[in-house]
């Protein structure tokens, strides 16, 4: 793996919590912690400018692999990553780092498990803030997956969906042993060296929603850019592009194969507000965020009804928001804490 710039040096250690060991980075030593939790496909790296800057102002940034990413446990089974596992996971991460309360940042699956660990555990979280994906209401009487149905085969989130399954293949010797099929994704990503998958998946710059043409892979429908953005770097991606070829990808595309469990197990919460002090942000050139509806739903009044004590920012900027706008971030996330200090000493 390439080595990180000074600023950006953090210790690592591995927690053990909810029955995975958990990897963990860390830097700062403040009395107040911030967990920083990413989303896919990227690991804890995707704060590293984040951690940088709170911890250079008295915060004790705190960033998870989160279970199925990077130097974490991967357990095989969809099943093992449901909304409950992932608030679990944190719950005992709190509890091990020693802290009553913390900040809580977190983008895409980040934010999910964010949104639902304040909704469960609300007197564990000063704070939230969420990045590109708002909490929405579960709908009673369509799956999430049915919901999808519309959008057809090559909608990212379908093709994500076949899990990797096991067969018994026969040997010469008559004997026979399991063999493990990996699911559609999977060997879809594989025909790419990782550096370049990294590439397509998270330079994706168009605001359409992420759909690939009938008979196409999403991952063969998305470009590789010839030029990098200003942004990212090479090294950057490599970082990424190692230690995904280390972990794999089965992981984390469990979390979109819990989707529908997830619709079960979250029945009793129907309608349920998230009451914790957050701030939202999303990029508007976000895939989705005009064509699918985004922005009329975090300006309106359902989003405000579910998340009664939420701040709207809307930054320019794609997905990956955090990187992208990484100082711009850095400074909402700050002002946010500072106005929720301010408030509580009054």
């Amino acid at each position: 793996m390439a080595s990180l710039p000074f600023e950006y040096e953090v210790s690592h250690s591995r927690v053990r919590t909810n029955g995975i060991w958990m990897h963990v980075a860390e830097k700062g030593e403040g009395p107040h912690l911030v967990l920083l939790l990413h989303g896919f496909p990227q690991t804890w790296y995707a704060w590293r400018h984040q951690m940088a800057f709170l911890a250079a102002r008295g915060f004790r940034a705190v960033a998870p692999d989160l279970r199925g990413f990077g130097d974490s446990d991967s357990p095989l089974s969809p099943a093992a990553y449901t909304i409950p596992h992932l608030v679990g996971d944190l719950v005992g991460l709190l509890d091990h780092l020693g802290h009553r309360q913390a900040f809580v940042v977190g983008h895409d699956w980040g934010a999910v498990a964010g949104w639902f660990l304040s909704l469960f555990r609300p007197d564990l979280v000063k704070g939230l803030v969420a990045l590109s994906s708002p909490y929405s209401p579960r709908s009673p009487g369509t799956r999430i997956l049915e919901s999808y149905k519309p959008l057809g085969d090559g909608f990212f989130i379908t093709q994500f969906q076949v899990p990797f399954s096991l067969f018994t293949e026969k040997m010469e010797s008559s004997c026979s042993h399991l063999t493990k099929k990996p699911g559609r994704a999977e060997r879809a990503f594989a025909r790419y060296d990782y550096l370049t998958v990294m590439k397509k998946l998270l330079l994706y710059n168009k605001k359409e929603i992420l759909i690939a043409p009938p008979g196409m892979e999403i991952i063969d429908y998305l470009e590789t850019p010839a030029t990098l953005p200003s942004w990212i770097t090479e090294e950057d991606l490599q970082v990424y592009a190692d230690k995904f070829q280390e972990s794999g990808f089965t992981g984390p595309l469990n979390y979109y194969r819990a989707m529908d469990l997830n619709w079960e197990l979250l029945g009793p919460w129907d309608g349920a507000k998230i009451t914790v002090p957050t701030k939202f942000m999303v990029g508007n050139k976000e895939h989705g965020f005009d064509s699918a509806g985004a922005k009329d739903y975090i300006q309106g009044n359902i989003f405000k009804n579910l998340v009664p004590n939420v701040e709207v920012v809307i930054l320019d900027g794609h997905r990956f928001i955090h990187e992208e706008r990484a100082q711009q971030v850095c400074d909402e996330i700050l002002n946010f804490f500072h106005k929720l200090s301010i408030e509580s000493q009054l």
